[in-house]
């Protein structure tokens, strides 16, 4: 039976250095998965066990009809005999169906189950795991390793059952009919496998240099017809340099395909002789057995012997290619594992606080973090939100200001010291009411494929027409959405790619009021966008610091403006507070910030 990758019945390299370690832990782990759907279980064993059974019945039958039917000249015998054979197989076959749906049914509700408690899993990670991890890598795991595990549940298992059941009951009739014939039937069914699993390996070999060279030349392709990539070849006069690479490539790949097709017919040619080679060898063995040592051997005898033999092919073959199978599966569960016993690094308290009324205050006291051991991001950062105030944090890029709003909603746990929100530390709260009276607007805007109104409604479900209009003609996006044709239900497009920049920032910032929190933060969420549209969102996010507990974080003058107080930022410190004509006298960190950027804007907008 083919592997599960490519056909495969034998471990690459690379496979045979991360083959796990098989334990009974592992195993048992492997097998609770099972558990819920052990009725099914053994109704698919025992349709395994009968469908192998009766599968051999007919050519057992064979014998009956040769010797009996034809040799004896029995009309009657011979009809009932084939008629036997016909119903037996189509029992078996019967049978075989229902087998491959339980094995199915089984396989496709543990992968459901698997995915499902996958999915939860990782909705519970930090976005540390997120940050760290290849997210290629995530969805494999989370696709592919799981499909790999339906393999071993619906093909190996079964195969395994099935083809031990066909292999004994196959050896038991035939050492019940002659003992040598049977042995020698024993020696063959091996060296019919060596063959295979030499030139599978060749054949593999040949397809993997042929794959690559296929890639070489598409990435000549992607490369050289692409519109800057053609316009640089002319600009540099390199069109013979690449023809030359691409004709190498490709007399390359040729004589691959060409290596790679005789491969293919060498292993039909291979096949074909050892499949014809081994009912040669017991017809000639069994006529020298019946004509010289024993005439109770009957040509019937024979008939079952070479037609045992033939179905004795397929089951040592793929027993012979369990292991490697075996190993990939076990591979698989194992990678799914790595990531079930990753622990979420935001733990919740056993009994978290989940207060009546949230006010949306804030507070930082000596706090030190870092995303890695190795570097230290914030440094003693202490600071007080009151309610209904503004904050703004300002400082050069990478200093720690978008760090220091992250902490609040828990999306990481500080090294030291303590973040509260209205006057509770945040690792004592109920994560999920903390994190939907926060409402965070960054300059990274995402959108679902879908529509205006779903994109809307993720943020409150429930949320009536009425409240999406008037937190649209906040967030200053009514008139636009008003006057599309489709109007609310207009297609977003992929990522939101239908919209522009500015569009996509009104639509967040007004989901984030249908959502109603406690507390605003704006992580520059205008440092992208162009000046009419950087214009409309100001118009958006000015009447909201003066309704909301807000922290900003900005670049623009007429936003900093409008905090209660300012705080600086540089290396992960508060290096000043204050009020902007404060600070802009102080001569320190925010005088350069403001000379440097602030002030320029300030002219523009004074312009504008």
């Amino acid at each position: 039976m083919p592997g599960p990758r490519g056909g495969r019945n034998f471990l690459t390299e690379e496979e045979k250095a991360n083959a796990p370690e098989v334990t009974w832990p592992l195993l048992k782990r492997v097998f609770s998965y099972l558990k819920p759907y052990i009725p099914q279980l053994i109704l698919a064993l025992l349709s395994i066990g009968l469908s192998a059974v009766l599968d051999m019945y007919p050519s057992l039958l064979t014998g009956r009809i040769v010797d009996e039917g034809l040799i004896g000249r029995s009309m009657p015998i011979l009809i009932k005999l084939v008629v036997i054979s016909f119903f037996l197989k189509i029992a078996s076959n019967l049978i075989g169906v229902l087998q491959n749906y339980m094995n199915s049914w089984i396989a496709q509700h543990i992968t459901y189950d698997m995915r499902n408690q996958m999915f939860a899993h990782l909705l519970k990670m930090s976005n540390r795991f997120f940050t760290e991890n290849n997210q290629g890598d995530i969805i494999t795991r989370m696709n592919d390793d799981i499909s790999g595990v339906q393999q071993i549940i619906s093909n190996t298992f079964a195969s395994i059952l099935s083809n031990l059941i066909t292999l004994i009951a196959a050896l038991i009739a035939m050492y019940q009919r002659n003992y040598i014939l049977a042995t020698l039937a024993l020696i063959i069914v091996p060296l019919f496998s060596l063959p295979t699993r030499m030139a599978g390996k060749k054949r593999w070999s040949l397809t993997r240099e042929a794959q690559e060279c296929r890639d070489e030349i598409n990435g000549i392709l992607n490369e050289t017809l692409s519109v800057s990539g053609q316009l640089l070849v002319k600009l540099f006069t390199a069109e013979d340099r690449e023809y030359e690479r691409y004709r190498q490539a490709n007399e390359n790949m040729i004589k691959l395909n060409i290596k790679e097709s005789m491969a293919g017919r060498w292993f039909r040619m291979m096949m074909s002789t050892f499949t014809s080679f081994g009912p040669m060898l017991i017809y000639l063995a069994g006529g020298i057995i019946m004509m010289n040592y024993d005439s109770s051997l009957s040509v019937g005898d024979i008939t079952v012997m070479v037609s045992l033999l033939s179905r004795m092919y397929g089951p040592v073959n793929s027993l012979l290619s369990i292991g490697v199978e075996w190993i990939r599966s076990m591979a698989n569960f194992t990678r799914i594992f790595e990531y079930f016993d990753m622990e979420p690094e935001i733990q919740e308290v056993k009994k978290p606080l989940k207060p009546f009324d949230s006010n949306g205050t804030v507070n930082f006291v000596n706090v030190d973090f870092g995303y890695n051991p190795d570097r230290q991001i914030l440094k003693n950062i202490s600071f007080s939100l009151p309610k209904g105030k503004c904050v703004a944090l300002v400082g050069p890029s990478g200093s720690g200001k978008s760090t220091i709003v992250n902490l609040i909603p828990r999306l990481y746990d500080v090294w030291n010291g303590v973040v509260s929100f209205d006057g509770i530390d945040v690792r004592k709260l109920d994560l999920k009411w903390l994190r939907s009276q926060i409402g965070l607007v960054s300059q990274e805007t995402y959108l679902f494929s879908g529509t205006i109104k779903d994109n809307l409604l993720y943020a409150r479900p429930d949320a009536s027409m009425e409240e999406m209009i008037e937190a649209c003609k906040k967030a200053n996006i009514h008139d636009f959405i008003a006057a599309q044709p489709e109007g609310y239900d207009t297609m977003v497009g992929n990522r939101g790619l239908k919209l522009s920049g500015g569009e996509k920032q009104r639509i967040s910032i007004a989901r984030v009021l249908l959502k109603d929190p406690s507390l605003m933060i704006f992580d520059e969420a205008t440092s992208a966008l162009d000046t009419i549209s950087e214009d409309l969102i100001q118009q958006a996010i000015e009447p909201l610091i003066a309704e909301r507990t807000s922290i900003l974080i900005a670049h623009r003058l007429s936003t900093v403006l409008h905090a209660d107080e300012i705080l600086v930022i540089k290396d992960g410190e508060i290096v000043e507070k204050g009020k902007h004509s404060e600070l802009v006298k102080a001569g320190g960190v925010y005088t350069e910030l403001y000379e440097k950027q602030f002030k320029r804007l300030e002219v523009e907008e004074g312009k504008s």
